[in-house]
């Protein structure tokens, strides 16, 4: 048990660990990306500052191309010559760009939600199932999320189906039907560390049908169906024995009293006139029965 923990902490201490560097690299990758307008070149300056002066020429008409509107929920990478402006994301709310050197990319900030299609999967114990899912996610950096993918979404979702399959690959039947949230977990785990380079970042995984063969299906109906017939079995044995066992004890309880019989007899016939029958029972002592089985 105390290796069991041990290697369970340098695995956690590991994932921290790389999270660290990842984060590192991250925000490396980011100044690299956002120092880019500084490299632009003197034909790029010159650009630039031609642009800069036909604005200014131009106003007021001009104004209505410099000036940008994003949403709450957007940001604007705003690339100069090609390149990042520095800065980062712009937004919400107003920016300028220049007219002939500048061009922006709007990134929605919402948690955008996705249905991973039925996937065929070989379980661990050799049983085909089909399993589909639902993945939310959302942009996390704006600027990864342009610059390092070329379709963040696609991606998104193209790695969402080839992880469902390699996480229930290694499952069984019985996992696969009962740990979904282990399973869901372990999936948001993988696909939030794979997209982090890319700016995503992947709030929830939720398995959602798992669907089994007609045969199996019918084979687990079947199985079912007798351990419930066996379970009932020994249910109604259980009873019978208790049953006969109480029977006893009352047996005994009523041969030491004589009385307790006739009491009964007195029970029994209230019982039957309470339910409104036609039934006559006429009462007979068993003494008088035991002198007619001496004779």
């Amino acid at each position: 048990m105390e290796d069991g923990r041990e290697t369970a902490a340098m695995k956690e201490q590991k994932r921290k660990d790389r999270q660290i560097d990842r984060w590192c690299y991250t925000n490396d990758d980011i100044q690299a990306l956002e120092s880019g307008d500084s490299d632009i070149g003197v034909c790029g300056w010159i650009l630039v500052l031609f642009s800069i002066l036909l604005t200014l020429l131009t106003l007021p008409l001009s104004i209505w191309m410099c000036i940008k509107i994003v949403k709450e929920y957007e940001r604007a990478i705003i690339f100069r010559l090609g390149r990042i402006l520095r800065g980062g994301a712009k937004g919400p709310g107003l920016f300028f760009i220049l007219p002939c050197t500048d061009s922006f990319i709007n990134v929605d900030m919402r948690t955008i939600t996705f249905d991973i299609p039925p996937q065929e999967v070989l379980t661990k114990d050799s049983v085909t199932v089909s399993v589909d899912g639902v993945v939310y996610y959302r942009v996390q950096n704006a600027t990864l999320a342009v610059a390092n993918i070329t379709n963040a979404d696609a991606a998104t979702r193209l790695l969402a189906q080839t992880t469902l399959r390699n996480v229930l690959g290694t499952k069984n039947l019985a996992e696969i039907l009962s740990d979904r949230e282990e399973i869901a977990h372990s999936m948001q785990s993988t696909l939030d560390d794979a997209t982090d380079d890319w700016g995503i970042k992947v709030e929830r995984v939720e398995i959602k049908d798992v669907k089994l063969p007609l045969q199996l299906q019918r084979a687990m109906a079947a199985e079912a169906e007798a351990t419930r017939e066996a379970r009932a079995k020994v249910i109604a044995a259980e009873g019978e024995m208790n049953a006969s066992r109480a029977l006893k004890e009352a047996s005994l309880v009523i041969a030491e009293s004589p009385s307790a019989l006739q009491l009964r007899y007195l029970q029994t016939l209230n019982t039957i006139a309470a339910e409104k029958n036609s039934t006559i029972i006429f009462p007979l002592p068993i003494d008088m029965m035991q002198s007619f089985m001496k004779h």
